[in-house]
């Protein structure tokens, strides 16, 4: 009777132990699986698609479905030894950064995406990051440009984060650069958007750059309407310029009232200017001696045979010129579609390993590097606006 009940404890301890380490396998096989592709290689779209920020999102959803639907037309994306077309899923975030979290959920979880193009903000997009993590699918934002948006509180990198625009501190350091040498301006003013992280870091970035005087630094919120009293005070000083970082919907009155109270000197600002509705909102006569930094100029066309492409089909299909936004969402699919080739595989976890490894991609936007806290490396441009149009584009390198 004790044999048989020892015998019976080992059997069940071996149990219990094959059991463990069943369970042990399981989980660890699971951990770096991520998600397959089907028929088709899914891929969701976390955007702005409705609230504040629409407008950029819903440029940057046309670069998507314009880039998406090209691939689809040559047959798809080449896996292996076949190709599979892409699927979109798209969900709109409401500019909402609770929404945009509960939509990573949804489509890594539910619609099981192998990769997300979006969200267009920085703060939609971190408050993604913990469902991409956890999913292990990669998320390539066109635009969230706060320098900690790809890297952990530690420093080290969020392996599925990715971008393809530029960081804040290299938009506000290329702008002081500019302004040094090609304008020659000495004495300057600030106007910030102090009300997002995005004026105030390029704001910041600037100011470390920038060896000339800054006489006078001003603040605004996303919203205003009335800049007179900052205008007026900064007519009564010497400058030779002003900075002014921001979004359209603010700058294009700045600009405006400031023509209008005679401040004829160049305004530079940042890429949330790059947007036709600028030149509607201050008018044609008063969008003169403006610069602005970006990602991609319409004057790309006249150098690069993917841009003169890609501008030449987003007119044929929306009859207008491509903005700055589109033409990043439209890098940002084909940066999943370079992904994959590398890797011959559409699952999630190889698609991020393609991403980290990108080097010399032939963007619309420029020729792109992936560095290794996951932000590309490419060549600044500073447009230049006279009557309201594109007359002029720098290279910053």
């Amino acid at each position: 009777m004790i044999k048989w009940q020892k015998t019976l404890l080992k059997l069940g301890a071996l149990a219990t132990v094959l059991t463990l380490a069943g369970c042990s396998t399981a989980k660890s096989n699971g951990s770096a699986q991520g998600n397959n592709p089907g028929k088709t290689i899914k891929i969701g779209v976390n955007m702005e698609l409705s609230g504040s920020a629409a407008g950029y999102g819903q440029q940057q959803k046309q670069g998507i479905q314009l880039a998406v639907n090209k691939i689809n037309q040559a047959g798809g994306i080449k896996v292996g030894q076949s190709k599979k077309k892409i699927q979109l899923v798209i969900r709109d975030n409401k500019t909402s950064n609770t929404t945009a979290a509960s939509v990573a959920a949804q489509l890594v979880n539910n619609d099981k995406v192998v990769a997300v193009v979006g969200p267009a903000a920085t703060n939609a997009g971190t408050a993604s990051i913990p469902n991409m993590t956890k999913a292990e699918v990669p998320s390539v934002s066109p635009s969230a440009t706060d320098p900690g948006y790809t890297l952990q509180k530690n420093g080290t990198v969020q392996k599925y984060i990715f971008r393809a625009c530029f960081q804040n501190n290299y938009q506000g350091s290329s702008a002081a650069t500019f302004m040094t040498k090609n304008l020659k301006a000495k004495n300057v003013a600030i106007l910030t958007d102090n009300s997002s992280d995005y004026g105030t870091g390029l704001t910041k970035a600037f100011k470390q750059s920038y060896t000339g005087k800054i006489v006078s630094s001003q603040t605004f919120q996303e919203g205003d309407k009335d800049f007179n009293a900052i205008l007026t005070a900064l007519k009564h000083k010497r400058i030779d310029a002003i900075y002014a970082p921001g979004y359209y919907s603010e700058l294009g009155l700045i600009i405006k009232q400031a023509r209008q109270a005679g401040i004829n000197v160049p305004i530079v600002g940042s890429d949330g200017m790059a947007d036709a509705k600028l030149t509607k909102i201050a008018g044609k006569a008063n969008t003169s001696n403006i610069y602005y930094t970006t990602p991609f100029s319409t004057k790309a066309g006249e150098t690069n045979a993917q841009a003169a492409s890609f501008l030449k089909a987003y007119r044929a299909k929306y009859h207008t010129t491509a903005p700055t936004f589109s033409a990043l969402a439209y890098d940002s699919v084909y940066m999943i579609k370079s992904a994959i080739e590398s890797e011959h595989s559409a699952n999630s976890v190889k698609i991020t390993t393609g991403l980290a490894h990108l080097k010399n991609f032939k963007g619309v936007t420029g020729t792109i590097t992936m560095n290794q806290h996951h932000n590309p490396e490419k060549s600044m441009v500073i447009e230049k606006l006279t009557n309201g149009r594109v007359s002029q584009a720098y290279t910053i390198k």
